[in-house]
C-alpha cells in the first residue's frame, strides 16, 4: 500500500474510486486502508499547497538552524517538542550537519520572526546558538513547482 501512500501526498483530494483505479483495488479496500491509517497516526493531516507568491499576503517564512545541548537519556527531543510547539513554528526537523535543529517559522513579517527568535527560541533553557535565514522566493515544495508560467517548461535552445 505505499503505492497508495504516494499517491495521496501527490493529490489528497482524489476519490477513492480514482485511488483504487490506480492501485487495482476496491473503493472499499481503499476507503478501509485509508481509515485505519489516519486513525494509527500514520497520516497526520491533509493541507492545500499554497504557492505564496499569489496567495495575497505578506506572511514572511524563516528557516532557523538551532544547536543545542543534548539531554542525559532524552537527547534533543525535550528541546525539540518544547520548540515545535510554538504557534509560530510550522515545522521542526533534527538535521545533520552543524546545527542539531532545523526550525520553520511563519510570522507576519522580519519584526515578528525576529521577535520570536530573541524572546522565546533563543531563551530556552540548552539553546546555543541559532541562524535564521529568511525564504525570498518559493520554486518548489512536496512536489508542487511554483511560479511556472503557463506552457513554458523549459528554456529554449540556440545555437
Amino acid at each position: 500500500m505505499n503505492q497508495l501512500l504516494d499517491l495521496l501526498r501527490r493529490n489528497a483530494r482524489q476519490t477513492n474510486a480514482d485511488l483504487a483505479a490506480q492501485v487495482s483495488s476496491t473503493e472499499e479496500a481503499v476507503a478501509a486502508q485509508i481509515a485505519a491509517w489516519e486513525a494509527d497516526g500514520t497520516i497526520r493531516g491533509y493541507q492545500a499547497m499554497v504557492d505564496p507568491a499569489r496567495n495575497g499576503e505578506d506572511d514572511v517564512t524563516a528557516f532557523i538552524e538551532v544547536k543545542v545541548t543534548p539531554e542525559r537519556g532524552g537527547g534533543f527531543d525535550r528541546q525539540a517538542r518544547r520548540i515545535a510547539r510554538f504557534e509560530q513554528v510550522t515545522s521542526c526537523y533534527l538535521i545533520s550537519g552543524g546545527y542539531d535543529l532545523l526550525v520553520m517559522v511563519e510570522g507576519k513579517d522580519l519584526f515578528s520572526v525576529a521577535a520570536f527568535v530573541s524572546e522565546k527560541l533563543s531563551t530556552i533553557e540548552g539553546v546555543i546558538s541559532t541562524a535564521t535565514h529568511f525564504r525570498l522566493k518559493s520554486y518548489k515544495e512536496y512536489g508542487c513547482l511554483f511560479g511556472e508560467e503557463d506552457g513554458v517548461s523549459r528554456l529554449p535552445v540556440t545555437p
